[in-house]
């Protein structure tokens, strides 16, 4: 039986990777930010829920030793706890900017640097770093949540290169907007009396939180993705783009370049 270690499988698309991994007959290792959020895992005997908080190199460490000290072997890491911040530079606040930046680039960069040694040792292992649509493309009000993910996309590439001797593979997943409780957890940055950005913050957030809703489907094609990416791990770097959104927004910013697909996004979104 293989083993796979999962943030933030709290909720969203950490939690249905969890129950799907489980239903496929995998031993789940759920890593949640508080007890209480493992509730719907106890009566899964496949899943082990440890508490984790990713920005906390201390707590990173203790969960870790206990993690190994009951699963030694380990085959899979998905690193999927994430946040979004959506916010004007103008009115970004230093602790919000930090939390961000510490919860979806360093908190990755902290797992991936506590587990290496596993993996090192046992020859072979399996990185899958999961980023977003962001990590792609640039749209408006994402500053921090967008660099955050193209941050991971650069160091998933950059890591790959030192782990290839020892069997270790590393992918990036990307997709859109998929409706779960993300988009409603999204912390945003207060109305001002600056009407420009009222409405600017407005639109963006309806248009966000309409797309999520028409992607139905997205969840469930994830969670097959992560699943048939985990079952094959590819010894080169990849960065696989799942749903119709995610898809479409890549191609265009490859074929139009950098004017014309600003001149599109603008069009569609200011």
């Amino acid at each position: 039986m293989k083993t796979v270690l999962i943030t933030g499988a709290g909720g969203g698309i950490g939690k249905k990777t969890s129950l799907y991994f489980a239903k496929n007959n995998w031993t789940v290792i759920a890593t949640l930010l508080f007890a209480n959020e493992g509730d719907d895992f106890k009566d899964i005997p496949n899943i082990f829920c440890y508490e984790m908080d990713v920005t906390s190199s201390e707590s990173i460490a203790l969960a870790t030793e206990k993690i190994l000290q009951n699963h030694p072997k380990i085959d899979v890491v998905i690193n999927n706890a994430g946040m979004g911040y959506r916010s004007f530079v103008e009115l970004s606040e230093d602790k919000k900017i930090d939390t961000i930046v510490n919860v979806n680039w360093l908190g990755v960069v902290k797992i991936c640097r506590a587990f290496i040694p596993t993996f090192r040792k046992q020859k072979y292992g399996q990185f899958i770093n999961i980023t977003s649509v962001a990590g792609l493309v640039n749209l408006p009000l994402g500053n921090f949540y967008h660099s955050t993910k193209q941050a991971v996309e650069s160091f998933s590439e950059c890591m790959a290169y030192e782990l290839v001797d020892f069997n270790i593979s590393v992918s990036t997943v990307q997709f859109g907007n998929a409706p779960t409780s993300f988009q409603k957890n999204v912390v945003k940055s207060d109305a001002t009396e600056i009407q420009s950005y009222n409405k600017l913050m407005d639109k963006i957030s309806t248009l966000l939180e309409k797309k999520s809703g028409k992607n139905e489907k997205l969840p469930q094609q994830i969670v097959e993705k992560l699943f048939s990416i985990a079952e094959n791990p590819c010894k080169s770097f990849r960065r696989y783009t799942i749903g119709f959104d995610a898809n479409v927004m890549r191609i265009l910013r490859r074929r139009l370049g950098y004017r014309l697909f600003n001149f599109v996004i603008r069009k569609f979104t200011l």
